[in-house]
């Protein structure tokens, strides 16, 4: 069974096809990063043109590369949502368009379970049921996962995101766009020791985070330090990053402990933090637990990860609905198993 999968749910068109006996295809993705560089971050409308740009290209590339037609697709899987309208409506109308025209199902799927399936594109694949934490500039939440369609959101943000605090933190201290990997570079230089900043919620119990307030220290200790010299702002940003990697860090550890689960899976675009990595790796291996994350291409968007949790769905039988669906907003706890109608 082969799947196409779409993703235009934000600043990244991919496309992919997934092959249920050989895996994955062949894949490729565009990312907007330029477009949006000059705003200082993405403009939804500038987002949903591009989308319409360079998609059908990137579908009648990825056909191609693979040596397929569309006779020989047997699915079509796009993002549905969340995600920003205007750019979910694209995918979803050309994804449409082309099953109609194939005569194939159409499968909407839900961006963050792309995201949680991600890992099973690795030849070491996570098993059910596991502990994920889905980290990224929209994003960031404790899920319990027992299986495709399972999920349970033990925690997740009050307010910002992660991946939007490294953003919003980055612009404070004058970094380019994107800002989490430009902080992430610059915090390579810092000294961990100089700065500390505040740990959010880590003395309440629970697994919530928030990180608003973190980025409020950040400008509050900025307002002290003159002159802000290239060293003193890479210090700044090693003690922000170490700040969200513990959180982080910490409440993993109370999520495996709460739940007993043996595996740790991270998935999102902050989920390529290589701090993130190297203490949660510190984490799982204290608590005798094993560690999944897809390849740093396979954090962010990508259409790898839809084309795949579309064949998980069509491939339980799932019956595709006779209209396309586009959600801004839709809880991951929405979500029914493949098999249930």
């Amino acid at each position: 069974m082969r799947v196409l999968g779409i993703e235009t749910s934000c600043d990244e068109t991919g496309v992919a096809v997934y092959d249920s006996d050989h895996g994955l295809l062949a894949e490729a993705l565009h990312s907007q990063i330029e477009l949006h560089a000059e705003h200082g971050g993405v403009v939804p409308e500038l987002a949903s043109r591009d989308h319409i740009r360079k998609l059908t290209p990137l579908i009648e590339e990825v056909l191609e590369r693979a040596g397929l037609q569309g006779k020989d697709i047997d699915g079509i899987a796009y993002t549905a949502g969340p995600g920003l309208i205007g750019a979910l409506l694209v995918g979803a109308s050309v994804a449409s368009g082309l099953a109609t025209a194939w005569r194939i199902p159409l499968i909407p799927v839900h961006h963050m379970e792309g995201h949680l399936l991600a890992p099973m594109l690795e030849d070491d694949a996570p098993e059910f049921p596991f502990v994920a934490l889905l980290v990224s500039g929209g994003h960031t939440m404790l899920v319990e996962v027992d299986g495709v369609g399972q999920y349970k959101v033990l925690g997740q943000t009050l307010d910002d995101a992660a991946g939007e605090a490294f953003d919003k933190t980055a612009k404070l201290l004058g970094l380019g766009y994107p800002g989490g990997p430009a902080l992430a570079r610059l915090a390579e230089q810092g000294d961990a020791d100089r700065f500390k900043l505040p740990r959010p919620m880590l003395n309440r119990p629970g697994l919530e985070f928030s990180f608003s307030g973190l980025k409020t220290a950040v400008r509050d200790l900025l307002k002290t330090l003159d002159p802000l010299d290239d060293q003193t702002k890479a210090d700044v940003a090693r003690a922000f990053e170490d700040a969200v990697v513990d959180t982080l860090a910490a409440k993993c550890g109370r999520a495996l402990k709460q739940t007993g689960a043996g595996a740790l899976v991270i998935a999102g675009g902050v989920g390529a933090n290589q701090r993130l990595r190297a203490r949660l790796r510190e984490v799982t291996d204290q608590q005798g637990a094993r560690l999944h994350f897809p390849r740093p291409a396979y954090c962010t968007d990508n259409g790898a990860m839809i084309a795949y949790a579309g064949w998980q769905r069509l491939s339980d039988g799932l019956e595709p609905p006779f209209a396309i669906e586009a959600k801004a907003r839709w809880s991951l706890e929405e979500l029914q198993p493949p098999a249930v109608r």
